[in-house]
């Protein structure tokens, strides 16, 4: 009660500001040039990673545009709670926020196409489909709903599939098993038969050593050994289904956006892109030290999930991703958008990316 309280009053607030603002927002505060800029996150402060991410982006903005932009980046909780700052960015309230499009597929499911679905695009090929398969256009088309203006801004990279108590070695091993996911995946996971759990990231490694969890995926071996997954569960098993390329958004109050000159909308977009690398390197590089780090504890047994359980997790994928594709009329044209990207975007990764992979796996 008292969080929906606190959005009402956010809400309110930002309703009575956009009101008196010039540009139909809360106006950032502009003095000799300067405009400041208030960035919410949807990330704690204290977490290495995204929040670190979305402090990057903000001081590239101010260094990219000689100081015209200065932006102040909030994590979650400081200025809204966390998982209101889409709604605080469209009242105004709050300029900009750093966060994960799946969070707000309460309002349209086409908005986890933009974050990630199970069997879908890897990093790369998210990024390609945004920038230069026609993503942005319908991102455009379905945040300007809600008066936001979205771009990429940040990546993870594949996950993994999660800490287990006890080994999965088939199909059956998921039946009542209590699996703490989030988003698509989840549904995938009700339909296998596991129960699923939705817990913020502060809470999984108690819930597993309680035993209160069989299993958890959170992210990846630098994020997990963070919270201190490795601790409290012996099995590691790969690949990250769910999540293949899981995107963060950064996103803009479109009238703010609307109101910039071409030259600082185009500084904001480079930025942003080259966020979206730069995030992409840092979880490479980190979680490949931190498997070195993983693969040394003998008590830790990282395994493959099966292929037969695989294939049946692909099979109950495509029906929970078409499903969600089929749920409004922008989510239908962006599942459309996305499959035929997808559709051609899988043969050229096979005969380079996998076929290479393959090709250094023999030496």
């Amino acid at each position: 009660m008292e969080r929906k309280t606190k959005r009402r009053t956010i809400l309110s607030a930002g309703s009575s500001l956009v009101a008196a603002a010039p540009f139909g927002l809360a106006a950032p505060a502009i003095a000799q040039g300067v405009r400041r800029l208030k960035m919410v996150t949807d990330w704690p402060a204290d977490v290495p990673g995204p929040q670190n991410s979305a402090v990057r982006l903000a001081r590239s903005i101010g260094d990219a545009t000689g100081g015209r932009l200065e932006v102040e980046v909030f994590a979650a909780g400081a200025l809204v709670h966390a998982f209101e700052t889409f709604d605080a960015v469209g009242a105004g309230v709050a300029d900009m926020y750093h966060s994960y499009e799946g969070y707000f597929a309460n309002k349209s499911p086409g908005f986890f196409f933009f974050a990630t679905v199970p069997f879908g695009l890897t990093a790369d090929e998210m990024f390609a489909w945004v920038r230069y398969g026609g993503g942005q256009e319908l991102w455009d088309a379905l945040s300007g709903q809600f008066n936001v203006k979205a771009l990429l801004g940040g990546s993870t990279g594949c996950q993994m599939g999660g800490w287990f108590t006890r080994e999965v070695a088939s199909v059956d091993a998921f039946k009542g098993l209590r699996y703490r996911m989030a988003g698509p995946g989840a549904e995938v996971l009700r339909r296998l038969g596991a129960t699923v759990v939705l817990l913020p990231g502060g809470e999984i490694a108690s819930a597993l050593k309680s035993g209160a969890i069989d299993a958890s995926e959170w992210i990846g071996p630098w994020q997990d050994m963070l919270i201190g997954l490795h601790k409290t569960a012996q099995y590691y098993y790969y690949p990250g289904f769910h999540e293949p390329g899981a995107a963060w958004s950064f996103g803009i109050n479109k009238s703010l956006w609307d109101s910039l000159t071409a030259d600082d909308r185009r500084i904001i977009e480079t930025t942003a892109a080259a966020e979206y690398i730069r995030s992409l390197a840092e979880f490479n590089a980190n979680n490949a030290a931190s498997l070195r780090e993983l693969r040394e504890d003998k008590a830790i047994k990282i395994l493959k999930f099966d292929d037969n359980l695989l294939k049946e997790l692909y099979r109950l994928s495509r029906e929970v991703v078409a499903e969600a594709g089929a749920a409004d009329e922008i989510s239908r044209k962006i599942y459309a958008s996305y499959q035929r990207f997808r559709a051609g975007a899988v043969p050229w990764t096979d005969i380079a990316e996998r076929a290479f992979l393959n090709a250094r796996a023999l030496g």
